[in-house]
């Protein structure tokens, strides 16, 4: 048997992403801020591309407003960054026809219209100062100024700083005291006598090692002697953190009546002393899509506002045509650039409409609960809209991620409209968050002092219709962060004590 090389040729089918497919699908799970940085990294690689003054805009918008060329003299005078004069231009050819290439831009012709503009206008105020506050001190920050009106000694305050900087932002110690004191070179009791300094700093309790520690510093801070409350912060934590009050009243041998006393001193202190300088801020979400209603009817637009306005380089387009007879190494780099330029703008309202599909379909699907509230959604799921529009589902699936909506029920993540259903006694489709919604209003109208069960949930659900499982009901109950009923009674019980 012997090996030989030779051409064969076969005709087989493969799915192959095109560069320009893949840029389009790469734009699809942007939100408008990172969209933002995208286009400013293409106008950079791309001198295809160029922005839209705002001034460009409103000469469009208005073209009789231009200023005649006697009127005050400016229209002779040259500006330092216009282009030079016509006469040094290349002259201008037809765009089509004299390329070898027509049929590609046969494709793009909307985008070769100068009155073509990819985003709505944006008018940008000037950033004032004025409205920037300083930085918040942090909790290291404020405990290193403590510690340095209260040390004087190099070495205290080189302990302090050690301690001060393995303090983690609930405002306790993370590293053992006797790995401090091997950094520090001295004893542990040197330490220790620090993080006691430090412990009585604002916030009391920093430089904690447990919980128990904390609220320990902050009892002695204000001053609490009594003898029960410390006792069960000092030994029975554990039954406290199960709500377990009957057993705790027994343990301490008092009645259950005179635990609330105790237990809402307790909760006057605070469990992480750090909280009080944390660096977290509220973020505000920039809806992706707005729904607003007009005449009876709901009216989706997608908000580009701060998008930035794109067009086609009027100037490198001619040079384009000139370079064909001239320069060919400089046609084919230019002819590369205005392909490239061609599809991002094609990838952009390609991501644009797929978006607004939908939105649209998600609204139209979704009206009565935006007329009536959450009593009224339906269950929907990725496939049902991609088999609707005509994509795929993951197509789908990058477009839900990290939208958001806004609409006259308030704003939603694009991902709240997706969820399972469940099937009703008459075969009819009930939504998942439905179905929670009814949890937690049950739970909330429940009789304090004896809480529903998850087994009467069951049935108080199947006789409305809703056929579930108990541990469905559990695992919703737990989705909302509802505790079992006899954590709920346990609490009833105190918070019902006089």
């Amino acid at each position: 048997m012997t090996l030989k090389q030779r051409l064969d040729q076969r005709q087989i089918q493969k799915l192959i992403l095109a560069p320009a497919l893949q840029q389009a699908i790469k734009l699809l799970p942007l939100t408008n801020l990172e969209l933002t940085d995208v286009i400013d990294e293409e106008l950079a690689q791309n001198p295809m591309l160029e922005l839209e003054e705002e001034e460009d805009a409103e000469k469009k918008a208005d073209p009789e407003a231009e200023i005649p060329g006697d009127a005050g003299g400016d229209a002779d005078r040259e500006s330092p960054d216009a282009p030079e004069p016509e006469q040094d231009l290349p002259p201008r050819e037809p765009e089509l026809g004299t390329d070898p290439d027509p049929g590609f831009e046969a494709l793009f012709q909307d985008y070769f219209d100068d009155g073509f503009r990819s985003y709505s206008p944006e008018r940008k105020e000037a950033i004032s100062l004025e409205n920037f506050l300083s930085r918040s001190p942090s909790l290291w920050d404020h405990l290193n100024w403590q510690a340095d009106l209260t040390f004087f000694e190099e070495k205290d305050k080189e302990i302090a700083q050690l301690i001060i900087g393995n303090i983690n932002e609930d405002g306790y110690l993370t590293l053992p005291v006797d790995d401090i004191a091997r950094q520090a070179g001295v004893e542990t009791l040197a330490v220790e006598d620090i993080r006691e300094e430090i412990m009585l700093f604002d916030p009391v309790g920093a430089g904690s090692l447990d919980l128990k520690e904390a609220l320990t510093a902050q009892m002695e801070y204000l001053r609490l002697k009594d003898p029960i409350t410390r006792a069960i912060v000092n030994e029975h934590l554990p039954l406290l953190e199960k709500s377990d009050y009957s057993q705790l009243a027994k343990v301490l041998n008092i009645p259950l009546s005179a635990i609330k006393y105790h237990i809402d001193i307790i909760k006057g202190l605070e469990p992480a002393p750090g909280r009080k300088y944390s660096q977290d801020r509220t973020s505000f979400v920039v809806p992706d899509i707005i729904v607003s209603k007009e005449e009876g009817e709901f009216r989706v637009s997608l908000n580009n506002e701060g998008l930035p306005r794109l067009r086609l380089n009027a100037y490198y387009r001619r040079l384009v045509q000139s370079a064909l007879k001239d320069d060919p190494e400089a046609y084919r780099y230019l002819k590369d650039k205005m392909k490239k330029a061609l599809w991002f703008l094609r990838s952009l309202d390609q991501r644009d409409q797929t978006i607004f599909k939908v939105a649209r379909y998600v609204v139209d699907k979704q009206k009565d609960f935006f007329e009536k509230g959450l009593e009224y959604i339906k269950p929907l799921t990725l496939i049902e809209i991609a088999q609707e529009i005509g994509v795929h589902e993951s197509t789908v699936g990058r477009v839900v991620a990290n939208k958001y909506l806004q609409s006259p029920e308030g704003v939603f993540p694009l991902k709240y409209f997706f969820h399972k259903s469940l099937a009703g006694d008459f075969g009819e489709e009930v939504s998942s968050l439905r179905v929670k919604d009814k949890i937690k209003k049950l739970v909330e109208g429940e009789d304090r002092d004896n809480p529903l069960s998850d087994m009467e949930i069951e049935d108080i659900l199947a006789r409305q219709n809703f056929r579930l499982a108990r541990r469905t009901v559990a695992k919703y109950r737990k989705q909302l962060g509802i505790p079992p009923s006899h954590i709920r009674k346990r609490k009833s019980l105190m918070e019902g004590r006089p």
